[in-house]
């Protein structure tokens, strides 16, 4: 076979996988358009309970989030958000700041992601993998 009609191909294939990735939402904006307003909001690990409060955040879809990340304990913990790409480490007793745009619409994990042990609180165990929230993001769009 001609080595034009292959580089065709290849060329096909890789446009045609960008074109996938793009609209399985995953390749950045999903439609969402900006709304231009920024919610600042603190989300705090709350110390010897292993949970965040609040453990459900809701926003906009398209709003600039400034997310106060505070840590009450004396060991780290960390905050990830998969879906828009943050990973940060919260310090023991200290506070980290970052901020991303909700550019797609549904209900995402935070957890934490800095293994940070276990114990009981009121009677029962908890530990790192209870560490878990939710960033509800809204559309704006209504559908009817």
């Amino acid at each position: 076979m001609n080595k034009y009609i292959w580089l065709i191909i290849v060329l096909v294939v890789i446009v045609g996988g960008g074109v996938a990735y793009k609209l399985s939402g995953r390749g950045g904006n999903s439609g969402c358009p900006l709304t231009g307003v920024t919610r600042n909001i603190t989300v705090t690990a709350v110390k010897d309970k292993w949970a965040f409060e609040p453990e459900t955040i809701e926003v906009n879809c398209g709003d600039k989030v400034v997310l106060k990340a505070v840590n009450e304990d004396i060991y780290d913990h960390g905050i990830a958000i998969e879906q828009f790409g943050i990973g940060k480490k919260m310090p023991a007793n200290e506070t980290v700041t970052f901020d991303f745009v909700a550019i797609k619409p549904g209900d995402f994990q935070f957890i934490c992601s800095v293994p940070c042990g276990d114990g009981e609180v009121d009677g029962h165990a908890r530990g790192h993998f209870d560490m878990i929230g939710t960033i509800k993001v809204k559309s704006l769009i209504q559908t009817q």
